[in-house]
């Protein structure tokens, strides 16, 4: 059985299903089923449902091996009609583009060049085919089904013909279109040289087995735009892609890579592939609307164009654009009218250029406009006339078409076409053709029995399989003529280089493509980025870099607090709390000081707190010892008084071993508060709270001692004057009634013995203080005070105090002290009213009352203030009560020893009371002890 496959030359090819392998049967199929067929006379016949309109170049002819190559010369599909009632047509293509064009042209210019030389494929002639894709998908693999058949009808999985063998596609431009294309010729394993399809998508060689390119990918060029990002700190950014491959895979790369960094999307819009301008103007709005200064735009020139057209017109400047290879030194962009103001300050990333491709401004300038339909349109749009005369008779008055010469001079134009200045793309193409030729070299010049095949057998150059060219292309290395670039592939990819331009202004105002560094992947981490800052001018000639940022900078001392619902970057910068610090820019958060540290005032380090404590040296702790040691001085001098006068009544009348102990006591609680002042020490803390309360237990007992009996001497004259009272009644009674017998009371006799003997007082005074001397020695030895580190106090500082060791202890010393106090004061008020020439009871109950008072305010004082001045406060109070004892209890007493020796009688130590209708020296009952020389205290009662 043979199947008959119709070419456009009417001839077919028969083949044996037998020889067909599983794959090719399949695809037998899927042709039968795109074919319709009919019955002739004798045989069966297949027919294709529809034709492919491609416009482009084709030389096979007595050719050797066919390159094919395809190139987006036009920028879209010319609308339809979308009826259905009539058969639909392959549709053509509109809007030329003049810089894709010259891409065909190189690529027509390099298979010429290597025809004419004798050092590459000497033997074999190079043909081409080479097709325009539109710049759409559709007509790509319209081109690449159509170049794979080998004529104009296309068969699915069939070479029709005899032509030369094909080896390689040179294209197809965009990403999208060679995604397209690369997915139909891996199944065959046909190789694909492609020389701007930048796409990281087509790096996956499972799923593009024989894609090959001479661009870098864009895994790279989207990491390079990251860098520059990071490099100039910018940290608010939008992003704007093309609605393909290309631009989706090329963002969402950079997207990645900026926010790992930290960087944030203002926002992210994609760019329409067909024309909305719904869509566009909703992209000018973002980008008036966004704060972001930095724009990164991964798109193709043709997709870029129409939202340039509309940012002209809403006037937007003040932008800064990032811009990828495929635009940045586009023509179609750059040469807009006033694009300065807009475009200005873009920084882009460049493929490498070479700088001079020798014979191919000549070849560009040197075409014949006759050539073939294609290249007749691009003399028609490049002077704006037509070729045909018939069209140029039946032009309309209103739109009148001129007539072409076809001398006109192509140097004089100034369009994309002759601009060599930037042969990037170009470049590439003119490498591709280089490395499919070199391959093809050296595929030619295999040496048999050497060859890399089974056996070491070689290929035939008039009939090889694309898999055996795929081979040399894997593993070619060369120099491109004229630049002396090497080229090799890395599974297909090359070496990720970008040259950083920055558009700047030229002397006649136009668009100046300013190198200013470059990105090479293949150096250290830290050295792939090189940029002169110092030779870039931004958007409006300024010098400096632009800001991009949603909130400015957290500077040391705050840290970041992220706005809820908006991005990381937009955040508001809240100062540290006392006591932490933040001393990084951009600080995610405060550092908390250690605790013998606090914050500065600007909270950006930490610094030792201020040790405080009450030392000796300070103007008020000078002021304490001087007024302790005047106290102090001031008991010794009272005495000394009291010893120059020890057998004086005065000293005498109660008990003067109590009185020096008393003295003794108040010398203890003057000198203590010095030891409160300094540094706390271990022995300080000890010795100041011992000494302390064991001063004022012995102040307080020998008080005690002296004022019980002062308070039993008071109750005997009380005794003494009831006495009194009812013998005088008795008298009176007796002198009204003479013969009545009227008994009187018996008065109590003088020389009684007081209740209590001195022994007795100072047993008193001994036992009251060993108590608190045993409880402080027990408090001492368990859980004695020390010296601590207050830092909760105050924030700012460390308080050297003396901590206690245990509450309860130094609460029960005191409250013991306390006791012996409202005891003494006790005694001391009921004896306030024995009256003598000194009144000794009411002395103490002023003493004891100012003891109280001085006390009770000590308590709010001290627990509202902080620091040194707790130790101050307590001082006082120390010096402010013994001061009170000292004088209220001995100043009248050396008044009299001193001033008034006259009254330090033993008639004016004895106490009487006050009759309330006479001098103070009328009838009444009075009574004195005074120590004899046996330790004995005698009372005297005396009755007026």
């Amino acid at each position: 059985m043979h199947i008959k496959a119709v070419s456009s030359a009417s001839s077919y090819t028969k083949m044996d299903l037998a020889g067909l392998n599983s794959r090719e049967r399949l695809f037998l199929v899927v042709c039968v089923i795109s074919c319709l067929c009919v019955s002739t006379d004798a045989e069966a016949s297949c027919k294709l449902k529809a034709k492919f309109n491609l416009s482009g170049y084709k030389d096979v002819e007595k050719k050797t091996v066919v390159v094919g190559g395809m190139f987006p010369v036009h920028q879209r599909l010319a609308s339809t009609d979308s009826n259905t009632t009539n058969a639909p047509d392959s549709s053509g293509c509109e809007g030329f583009n003049f810089r894709t064009f010259r891409w065909a042209q190189t690529m027509l210019f390099a298979i010429k060049e290597i025809n004419d030389r004798v050092d590459i494929l000497p033997k074999t002639d190079l043909g081409y085919v080479i097709y325009d894709s539109c710049f759409t998908i559709s007509k790509a693999v319209e081109g690449t089904l159509t170049f794979l058949t080998g004529q104009d009808e296309a068969v699915p999985n069939y070479r029709c013909g005899n032509g030369p063998p094909l080896s390689a596609l040179v294209g197809a431009g965009g990403s999208d279109l060679s995604i397209a294309t690369a997915r139909i010729l891996g199944l065959y394993y046909f190789p694909q040289m492609s020389y701007a399809s930048s796409c990281s998508v087509l790096e996956s060689r499972f799923q593009y087995p024989t894609f090959l390119r001479t661009i870098p990918s864009d895994e790279h060029q989207s990491v390079a735009m990251a860098r520059l990002v990071l490099h100039f700190g910018w940290t608010w950014v939008g992003t704007i892609a093309a609605d393909d491959d290309y631009g989706k895979y090329g963002i969402k790369r950079f997207k990645e890579v900026v926010e790992e960094a930290g960087v944030c999307i203002s926002f992210s819009e994609t760019l329409p592939k067909v024309s909305n301008p719904e869509a566009i103007q909703r992209i000018v709005q973002t980008v008036l609307d966004s704060t972001a200064k930095i724009i990164v735009v991964f798109s193709s020139d043709v997709d870029l164009s129409p939202l340039v057209n509309e940012l002209l017109l809403n006037n937007v400047t003040n932008r800064t654009w990032i811009a990828s290879e495929a635009w940045v030194t586009s023509a179609a962009v750059s040469r807009q009218p006033n694009i300065l103001p807009l475009l200005g300050g873009t920084i882009g990333f460049a493929v490498r250029r070479a700088t001079e491709i020798p014979g191919l401004e000549e070849h560009l300038l040197g075409i014949d406009p006759y050539q073939d339909p294609l290249t007749e349109e691009f003399w028609e749009k490049a002077f704006n006339c037509t070729l045909s005369y018939q069209t140029a008779v039946q032009g309309s008055s209103l739109a009148p078409t001129s007539l072409c010469n076809g001398n006109e001079m192509l140097g004089k134009l100034n369009n994309t076409f002759t601009d060599v200045s930037q042969l990037r793309l170009t470049y590439n193409v003119y490498k591709a053709v280089y490395a499919v030729a070199h391959a093809l070299h050296n595929l030619e010049h295999c040496m048999p029995g050497k060859g890399p095949f089974d056996g070491g057998s070689c290929a035939d150059i008039n009939s090889f399989e694309p898999w055996q060219l795929m081979y040399y292309l894997k593993n070619l290395r060369f120099k491109v003529p004229h630049t002396g670039e090497e080229i090799y592939f890395n599974n297909g990819e090359v070496n990720g280089f970008y040259e950083i331009l920055n558009w700047q202004s030229d002397s006649e105002g136009e668009v100046l493509y300013n190198p200013i560094g470059y990105y090479n992947s293949t150096l250290a981490l830290d050295e792939r980025l090189t940029i002169d800052n110092t030779s870039i001018i931004w958007n409006n000639d300024i010098l400096e870099p632009p800001r991009s940022v949603c909130s400015e900078r957290c500077q040391p001392g705050t840290r970041m607090g992220i706005r809820q619902g908006e991005p990381i970057c937009c955040f508001d910068c809240i100062p540290c709390a006392d006591g932490e610090i933040s001393n990084t820019t951009d600080a995610r958060g405060c550092i908390q000081c250690d605790e013998d540290y606090w914050s500065n005032a600007n909270h950006d380090e930490c610094v030792p707190k201020t040790i405080e404590f009450l030392d000796f040296s300070e103007a008020l702790g000078i002021t304490l010892i001087a007024i302790s040691a005047f106290g102090a001085l001031a008991t010794i001098v009272v005495a000394i008084i009291f010893l120059m006068h020890l057998n004086t009544p005065l000293v005498q009348v109660n008990d003067p071993l109590l009185s020096f102990s008393l003295l003794f006591g108040l010398v203890i609680t003057f000198l203590c508060s010095i030891v409160f002042l300094g540094r706390p020490q271990m022995w300080s803390c000890m010795t100041s709270q011992v000494a302390l309360a064991v001063g004022f237990a012995l102040v307080l007992s020998s008080l005690m001692g002296k004022s019980a009996l002062l308070m039993l001497r008071a109750r005997a004259v009380k005794a003494v004057k009831a006495a009194a009272k009812a013998a005088k009644a008795a008298a009176a009674a007796s002198e009204q009634s003479p013969d009545t017998a009227v008994i009187a009371p018996a008065v109590p006799q003088k020389n009684d013995v007081d209740p209590i003997h001195p022994r007795h007082q100072r047993a008193i005074m001994l036992v009251c203080t060993l108590i608190q001397a045993v409880a402080c020695t027990v408090w001492l030895i368990l859980i004695p005070p020390h010296p601590v580190k207050n830092t909760a106090a105050q924030n700012i500082k460390i308080i050297l105090e003396c901590d206690p060791g245990n509450i309860i202890f130094i609460c029960s010393i005191f409250a013991y002290d306390i006791l012996l106090a409202v005891i003494t004061f006790a005694f001391a008020f009921v004896s306030r009213k024995l009256e003598d020439h000194f009144s000794e009871g009411k002395c103490v109950t002023f003493g004891m009352m100012v003891f109280f008072i001085v006390w009770i305010s000590f308590v709010p004082a001290y627990l509202s203030t902080r620091g040194k001045f707790m130790v101050a406060v307590q001082i006082f109070a120390i010096l402010a009560s013994s001061f009170g004892l000292l004088a209220c209890i001995f100043i009248p007493k050396v008044y009299v020893l001193l001033i008034k020796p006259d009254r330090n009688t033993e008639e004016m130590m004895i106490p009487r009371p006050i009759s309330r209708n006479k001098p103070a020296t009328g009838s009444a009952a009075s009574i004195a002890s005074i120590s004899n020389g046996n330790g004995t205290t005698v009372s005297t009662v005396s009755l007026d």
